[in-house]
């Protein structure tokens, strides 16, 4: 069954199962090796079933695993060339890497693949879309704002999963250091849940199915703020959750609960 599953959303490990007619990629590998094992056991898979891993960027909470997933089962990771550079210099093992270009569409298995750029304080952060026959899946967190690029990139998507990191008033009011309040409402940080209604809203269209939201705060926001935020939508809206699996949403029907 073609569909997305988040193995985990937010900061503590980020990852994302894209599975196809005959191909299951990783969008990202934020947790150990054992835990993503242990992870996709539990939606009846494996890592030796994962053709590539796709990387958004380079921060710890997305590409916590890649180092012993490569030395173990050796599989590709599809990055652009300055995400390579750094992973490179990090591991102790030499990953094949598949280098895109960001903003340029490429082919992977039945996939038309387009990685585009986000603002964040990453070396090269993107996004990716994923369109195959009439469905078009779009997956962006980790964007410190709404850009043109973004909007015009998710266009036209039938599945969406965005992030919806924080509530403003709740960052303000919280115990985090300045610093991390500086940051995350920075224009190189996350997307507030307001920010990511002003997202949803700008892509919005009568064949768009459903929307994930993800990469909630666990101190910063909480579900009936982000619901709150989006009242109003007229698509279903789901939320992701850290400690995963989340259920597996399928492309060609409705969601079935793990």
């Amino acid at each position: 069954m073609q569909g997305f599953c988040s193995l985990g959303s937010g900061s503590k490990g980020n990852s994302t199962v894209l599975k196809g007619a005959n191909s299951v990629f990783l969008i990202d590998a934020g947790f150990s090796m054992k835990k993503t094992e242990d992870l996709l056991s539990r939606i009846g898979m494996d890592l030796r079933q994962i053709q590539g891993i796709l990387v958004t960027h380079d921060h710890h909470d997305h590409i916590a695993g890649l180092e012993m997933i490569v030395k173990h089962y050796e599989i590709p990771l599809y990055t652009n060339c300055e995400t390579a550079k750094v992973l490179h210099a990090a591991m102790n093992v030499r990953p094949k890497f598949k280098i895109f270009e960001t903003g340029v569409s490429f082919k992977l298995d039945e996939f038309l693949v387009h990685p585009f750029s986000i603002p964040h304080d990453a070396v090269e952060p993107v996004a990716f879309t994923f369109s195959f026959e009439e469905k078009k899946f779009g997956i962006c967190t980790d964007i410190g704002f709404v850009t043109p690029v973004a909007v015009r990139a998710l266009q036209n998507c039938t599945h969406l999963l965005l992030e919806s990191n924080h509530d403003v008033g709740m960052v303000h009011a919280s115990n985090r250091p300045q610093v991390y309040k500086k940051r995350v409402l920075s224009k190189q940080g996350h997307l507030s849940n307001e920010e990511s209604r002003t997202l949803l809203e700008a892509v919005f269209h009568e064949k768009l199915e459903m929307v994930a939201l993800g990469h909630l705060s666990l101190e910063c926001n909480c579900p009936e703020a982000v619901l709150k935020a989006m009242e109003g939508i007229a698509t279903p809206i789901k939320l992701l959750h850290q400690e995963g699996p989340n259920p597996f949403f399928s492309f060609v029907q409705e969601t079935v609960c793990l």
